[in-house]
């Protein structure tokens, strides 16, 4: 299974046993998977962010490990520390939960400064530093973490640092009344399904496998300059103080060429790079005063740009790789 777009379909088919209506979920992770990017899950609680994490690692065979963020969490509680064995006479260590492939990190907005940055030379580096000693994380590694929007006592804004190494992130609504009726009668059914009752459908090879035919997705000069110029209009908006690094460029770039190659094609339109402005920008926008007072928030502001700057028109010469362009 080298085919991005069948390494979706089958963690799309397994997970919808347990979930309902979280496809946008499912794909994006699957994007951050197959591009070394991590995922911010929002939403209120009861929403199935934990679960989506969990499925998401199970069906694509991956280690596993949840972090429940609390304010009395420590930095070593996440990476690890060496532990003195008294009947070996020796320190010994003692890897923390970080070492896996998928590390959720459950209300990271409770955890103090301190600890959140723990994750930082992780979600950069792939890499983690134990008292002098840089220990390699495995592969693939990803960081899923989730967030309230709605309960803020005793939480702690993630820094912009920290944020920005969030490839995405992604709000989990409420789900329909159709879709909710659909988890009554299925949970009726079967009333004590679980994540691991579904299958491992991927493989660590089928995930390299993909990964390298989304390297190889072609993006054309004018989605080049689609991507600077959605980018450089979150700077200069009125609205905003900070507006995106060249991180965000990076993520749209990778993501988009992933956003291709799950669709089935090898190349990248300015429609894959639109579709993904929300889950790439609203959380890297830090905006004005003024705009805050009066009840902006950053998504309005994401939509205002992606309608003010022109979508290219990219002929399907320009849009594709040289060696299948048209001679027209």
């Amino acid at each position: 299974m080298s085919a991005p777009e069948e390494v979706y379909s089958a963690i799309l088919d397994e997970t919808s046993q347990l979930l309902v209506g979280n496809e946008d979920a499912i794909e994006a992770l699957t994007i951050a998977l197959l591009t070394n990017g991590h995922v911010l899950l929002e939403g209120v609680p009861g929403v199935a962010k934990t679960t989506i994490a969990n499925l998401f690692a199970h069906a694509a065979n991956l280690d596993y490990q949840r972090i429940q963020m609390t304010p009395d969490v420590l930095p070593a509680d996440i990476t690890g520390t060496h532990i003195y064995r008294e009947n070996l006479g020796e320190f010994d260590l003692q890897r923390g939960p970080v070492f896996s492939n998928v590390v959720l990190a459950d209300e990271i907005n409770r955890a103090t400064p301190k600890t959140q940055s723990a994750l930082l030379e992780a979600m950069e580096e792939g890499q983690v530093t134990i008292e002098g000693e840089t220990l390699k994380l495995p592969y693939p590694f990803m960081v899923i973490a989730t967030q309230n929007p709605i309960e803020y006592e005793g939480t702690f804004n993630l820094p912009e640092a920290q944020r920005d190494r969030f490839q995405f992130k992604v709000v989990v609504d409420l789900p329909e009344r159709a879709d909710e009726r659909e988890v009554l009668e299925r949970f009726d059914n079967s009333p004590s399904l679980k994540p691991s009752d579904i299958s491992n459908v991927i493989s660590d090879a089928d995930i390299g496998a993909a990964r390298k035919v989304v390297t190889n997705v072609h993006v054309a000069d004018k989605v080049f300059d689609y991507i600077l110029d959605l980018v450089s209009a979150t700077r200069t908006h009125s609205a905003v103080d900070f507006g995106a690094s060249p991180r965000a460029s990076l993520a749209f770039l990778r993501a988009g060429k992933a956003a291709a190659a799950i669709r089935g094609r090898d190349y990248v339109i300015p429609d894959d790079v639109k579709r993904l402005a929300p889950l790439i920008l609203s959380h890297r926008l830090v905006l004005g005063t003024e705009a805050d007072i009066s009840g902006r928030n950053p998504r309005e502001i994401v939509d205002e740009v992606v309608d003010t700057v022109p979508t290219p028109e990219v002929e399907l010469g320009d849009s594709k790789p040289p060696s299948v362009a048209s001679d027209d």
